[in-house]
């Protein structure tokens, strides 16, 4: 669904990626790990075409979109849930939800069942939400475009830990029968391993290592070692 051909790239003339392939495959959760400064949400960017390409190809459901802006990219199917969360603040939660909206099964009502905090701020605007429904909100309101990948970035970041479980829990809701392909950089390994089936490891801008999620719960030295806390 989703491949990444020797991507390299970052901010102007600043190379920050480096000469990164992986692929996703059609409704597989796939998460990317590393110490902080190390190109993870620079190479979401890339993918999403809001840092700049360098060299490499991105191929999006057998397209290659390395070339196309950004709001082609999400015509395409590509969804962005960004690590400012970035919803608007002067509008609505309803209203910023129907300005992303596109046809297809992620409609309003089946979100409002995923995220029912949402459903009782439908008026509430972009400013008056909390953090832990600010990204709810941007999550939705990716999703209701109803594109065929999503990249998440930092989706616990900031949050509360009974706002995080609350979190975890919605999305696993949203990936639940494997109809969704996912990409999420995460800080948290917990939630990492619990959710992902597979994971990356970037470091200076490379990925450096790749395994299950599985194979790393088996492995936790070995997993601190990778990511720089030991």
């Amino acid at each position: 669904m989703l491949e990444v051909r020797n991507l390299s790239g970052g901010w102007g003339p600043t190379t920050i990626v480096e000469d990164a392939s992986f692929r996703l495959a059609e409704g597989e959760m796939v998460s990317i790990i590393g110490r902080n400064g190390v190109g993870k949400s620079t190479l979401l960017e890339l993918i999403m075409g809001r840092a700049q390409r360098h060299s490499g190809e991105i191929i999006l459901a057998a397209a290659d979109i390395s070339s196309e802006r950004t709001y082609r990219r999400s015509e395409r199917g590509l969804g962005h849930v960004p690590q400012e969360r970035e919803v608007f603040a002067s509008l609505t939660v309803r209203e910023n939800l129907g300005i992303a909206s596109r046809p297809g099964p992620w409609t309003e009502e089946r979100l409002f069942a995923v995220f029912p905090a949402l459903a009782a701020r439908t008026r509430s605007l972009g400013w008056q939400l909390s953090g832990g429904e600010q990204q709810m909100l941007s999550i939705a309101r990716a999703l209701i475009g109803n594109p065929k990948v999503l990249l998440m970035d930092e989706p616990t970041e900031g949050l509360a830990p009974v706002v995080v479980e609350q979190l975890v829990g919605a999305i696993r809701g949203v990936t639940a029968g494997n109809a969704l392909t996912v990409l999420m950089v995460e800080q948290r390994v917990d939630v990492v391993l619990e959710l992902s089936s597979r994971c990356m490891i970037l470091d200076r801008g490379r990925i450096v290592h790749e395994a299950t999620s599985a194979a790393l719960r088996e492995n936790p030295d070995r997993l601190a070692g990778l990511i720089g806390l030991e």
